[in-house]
């Protein structure tokens, strides 16, 4: 089992969770709590799924979880884009991270469930 900070997924998530702490910080007053804080719990989150994928056995559920999480994380900021509570560059730039965390997770989860050879 290598470390979680030495994974690739935990160095994508980790940027996720930076340019979200950014985008947030930079949201009108009246969304930083609800929305802003929403996307921020969530990307935490996910950093802390996957060192729950990583350190069990049975890696899938996390996994599972951490997938829908990200769905909910692009949901979010995909309605913040569309209240121009954020720019499009700082959208694009977080789209762009999740679907990076989301495509590792996919193959760490289909790994995981692949019966050993």
């Amino acid at each position: 089992m290598a470390l979680h900070t030495n994974l690739p997924i935990y160095k994508v998530a980790y940027d996720l969770l930076d340019v979200v702490t950014d985008l947030v910080k930079n949201m009108p007053r009246d969304f930083k709590q609800s929305i802003g804080g929403k996307i921020s719990q969530e990307c935490v989150e996910i950093v802390v799924l996957i060192f729950r994928a990583n350190c069990a056995l049975d890696k899938a559920p996390h996994l599972g979880e951490l997938i829908e999480r990200l769905q909910v994380a692009e949901l979010l900021l995909r309605l913040s884009r569309d209240k121009r509570l954020v720019s499009t560059s700082q959208y694009a730039r977080a789209i762009e991270l999740t679907q990076s965390v989301g495509k590792q997770a996919s193959g760490w989860r289909r790994s995981a469930l692949s019966p050993a050879s």
